[in-house]
């Protein structure tokens, strides 16, 4: 396995010639409980937990943390599995049972926010791999994630296909009475069947509703991430309209339809699933990607259109803009920051 100083992004060509952490720090575990049975967690401790977004990406944010690496939930269509490659790791199975775990993440995260470099930007979580996957109800790093943005009065936002985000709703509320917070829950449809097979180790799209349920209940705004629409399998009119008035139900503020990407890594994983259990469709599959990783534009706006047109139908409104708040003042570090702290394994 190569341990190196890479991001959860392709690096476009930077070079990198220091190590994130050395190979000596890694201590690999198994747990011999159902939930986590045929899983290796590989326990680290990082050097940098801070990630500016590549500058090409179509993320509408500038800065992540990630507290993990590889994902239990097992999704088959994952756009991150590529990142486990760049550790010479699976690009399927490795990436399902293969879990890189930050041990220090909140330690770090709470240096990053004291440090007078840092400027209050928005920092997203969730968006690589879940931070409430499995795994986090053995770690329990986003609590003190969590404690740190709110203490510094940092604005961010989750997006999650877990459950396990509601053992921290004191805290998210706490965090939301000094800053922004924004949540959002990913359910691309409620096809049973479906989920079974494309998303074999994450909650049940009716679970995650019911996370959207408990937080509007407990006063704090959820949008739902409509992903992915699966085109052939979750993009019929009845699934879409079955899906967004699920979503309606739950209490959720918005929300906004993905159409299913294939990267690469994840497209090779996609494909061959797909041709063990959809043979008749690799054909339309490959005449619709042809172009790459995104399906047509004319057919992520009829998706959307789509989509757009039953949330209006079913009474879904945007979000509302939350208040900005002040931060408290900062503390300085003890220690200046390298270019490193602003790179994620």
């Amino acid at each position: 396995m190569r341990w190196e100083n890479l991001t959860d992004e392709p690096d476009h060509g930077r070079t990198r010639d220091a190590a994130l952490f050395g190979a000596d720090a890694v201590v690999s575990r198994t747990f011999d409980t159902p939930e986590f049975r045929g899983v290796t967690f590989h326990e680290i401790r990082a050097r940098s937990i801070v990630n500016r977004v590549p500058g090409a990406s179509r993320m509408p944010f500038e800065w992540t943390v990630n507290p993990y690496r590889g994902c239990t939930h097992a999704c088959v269509y994952c756009f991150a599995r590529n990142t486990h490659r760049y550790l010479d790791l699976d690009t399927g199975l490795g990436f399902d049972s293969q879990i890189v775990v930050k041990m220090n993440a909140p330690q770090l995260l709470r240096h990053h926010l004291a440090s007078r470099r840092w400027h209050g930007e928005h920092i997203a979580m969730g968006t690589n791999v879940d931070c409430y996957q499995r795994a986090e109800g053995r770690y329990q790093l986003m609590p003190g994630i969590i404690e740190a943005l709110r203490d510094y009065a940092n604005p961010f936002s989750i997006l999650t296909k877990g459950t396990l985000i509601l053992r921290d709703l004191p805290l998210l509320r706490q965090a939301a009475e000094v800053t922004e917070v924004g949540i959002s829950v990913s359910v691309g449809f409620v096809d049973p069947e479906l989920w079974r097979t494309v998303e074999p180790g994450t909650p049940a799209p009716e679970r995650r509703l019911d996370v959207v349920r408990a937080l509007a209940e407990a006063g704090i705004d959820c949008g739902v991430l409509m992903a992915p629409v699966i085109p052939f399998l979750g993009d019929h009119p009845d699934q879409l309209r079955a899906t967004v008035r699920a979503i309606a139900r739950a209490g959720a503020t918005s929300v906004t339809p993905l159409v299913l990407h294939l990267r690469p890594g994840a497209r090779e994983w996609f494909m061959g699933w797909l041709a063990q259990h959809h043979p008749h469709l690799v054909r339309r599959y490959e005449r619709l990607y042809a172009e790459g990783a995104y399906a047509p534009k004319w057919y992520q706006r009829r998706v959307t259109r789509q989509v757009h047109e039953l949330a209006e139908e079913f009474g879904i409104g945007p979000s509302r803009a939350a208040t900005p708040r002040r931060a408290p003042a900062r503390e300085e570090t003890t220690a200046p920051e390298s270019p490193t702290q602003l790179t994620l394994l």
